[in-house]
């Protein structure tokens, strides 16, 4: 389906339908981050995966455990990255059965609809490699066996920002396979208080009911093709993931594969939003969460960071690749539905 066609309606309807009723399903467990679960459903919605840069402690967990429980029939996993995991920790290994005579694989915990990677800058690089071919081509190779990972399959992994010592640093290859990144932060006083009162007799994941099922899922990330993508908005994508090459901000820009997840990116976006178009807000929104990882700074960037802190470095780093790569200028959001649907 290319940018020019749209799908049907009803169909598009009934996926913005059930991405309403998971994003409810998951508020009701993690409250006050609205904006970041939607994120974590656009990447389950195009079939990539999240990177948390978070401290211990702001539910990354209980995410991960209401995202794989509010879908029926789907399972859940969660590896603690230490020093000493191995790879066949992460995609299991062949035991030899005595009785059979024969060797028996036994799946490790990434043969899972959701994973958890806790910490997972702790793990040895040879550890965290197992993880490129499960992100990347959504498989794993064992004794020269190939297994297929079970569909749908999301990666959420998390990295401490503040703890550095028994740390290994993600290569950019393996940055490069995430589909965003972001944060989950502290609640708000008010938010704080009701996670302790929910949490006073029982845990609401105890009580959380799957309201979606794994067809459903795949019918949303189906939809995702079909929302449109205005000629302009595609140009404008690729103008701005070429300017990360180009602005005195960064050593490497992003490749080819951050406009591609972009294109994706803003698609979903829309669709969560209850559109069948994507507009210009939806690139600015998500450039950074999705293209933002990909790019290797300077250090004169990186001191910035550390200077002013992280946020305010990007958003600067985003206002230069705007002054490189403007939006488009396009009609009015009526009139741009109207040519979506007539596409």
């Amino acid at each position: 389906m290319t940018t020019g066609e749209v799908m049907a309606g009803p169909e598009l309807e009934r996926a913005r339908e059930t991405a309403e009723r998971f994003l409810a399903n998951v508020e009701t467990v993690v409250h006050g981050k609205h904006d970041e679960i939607r994120l974590v459903l656009a990447a389950l919605a195009c079939k990539g995966h999240v990177l948390f840069e978070d401290v211990p402690g702001t539910a990354k967990t209980v995410l991960a455990r209401a995202v794989s429980g509010s879908i029926k029939g789907a399972v859940g996993r969660r590896i603690q990255c230490t020093p000493d995991l191995q790879p066949s920790d992460v995609t299991g290994l062949a035991v030899y059965d005595q009785r059979t005579r024969d060797f028996e694989f036994r799946p490790g915990p990434i043969f899972a609809n959701v994973v958890l990677v806790d910490e997972i800058n702790r793990a040895m690089p040879k550890t965290q490699s197992a993880l490129l071919e499960a992100m990347g081509e959504r498989q794993v190779t064992v004794d020269g066996v190939t297994r297929p990972l079970p569909e749908p399959f999301l990666l959420l992994a998390t990295e401490n920002p503040i703890e550095y010592e028994g740390t290994f640093p993600l290569p950019e290859a393996q940055l490069d396979r995430f589909f965003l990144r972001t944060s989950l932060g502290y609640p708000s006083p008010d938010e704080e208080l009701r996670v302790i009162d929910d949490q006073r007799i029982e845990h609401p994941l105890a009580t959380l009911q799957s309201v979606v099922t794994l067809e459903e899922i795949e019918q949303i990330q189906s939809a995702v093709a079909g929302v449109y993508v205005d000629p302009l908005i595609g140009a404008w994508i690729v103008a701005l993931v070429r300017a990360t090459r180009d602005v005195p901000s960064t050593a490497v820009g992003a490749s080819v594969r951050g406009s591609l997840a972009l294109e994706r990116a803003v698609r979903a976006f829309a669709l969560l939003e209850g559109r069948h178009f994507v507009v210009p807000g939806d690139v600015e929104h998500l450039f950074l969460p999705v293209v933002g990882h990909r790019v290797m700074m300077t250090p004169a960037k990186l001191a910035e960071a550390r200077r002013v802190g992280r946020a305010e470095a990007l958003d600067s780093f985003l206002a230069e690749c705007l002054e490189v790569a403007p939006g488009p200028m396009l009609a009015d959001e009526e009139t741009r539905s109207l040519t979506a649907a007539s596409a």
